[in-house]
């Protein structure tokens, strides 16, 4: 059975934000609450192709550098 939260004192500036935040993602207020508590609440961990699309998103590129930097790591054994 679902529970019902209650947040009192919650700063204007901070209201304002939510709302903002919830009509960026076309949401309610409480719809924007819940989604910020179920992305809090779940397992942190990234499979390996979800780590791989993050990483594609933010366009992450390891470049020459990190290639160079493991060749002279492996040879100064």
């Amino acid at each position: 059975m679902p529970s019902n939260v209650s947040v009192k004192n919650v700063p204007d500036d901070m209201m304002e934000r939510l709302r903002k935040r919830a009509k960026r993602h076309h949401r309610s207020l409480q719809g924007e609450l819940m989604a910020i508590l179920e992305e809090a609440t779940s397992p942190t961990g990234l499979s390996v192709d979800q780590a791989e699309a993050r990483l594609r998103e933010l366009r992450f590129e390891t470049g020459d550098e990190s290639t160079s930097w493991l060749r002279e790591l492996r040879n100064a054994r």
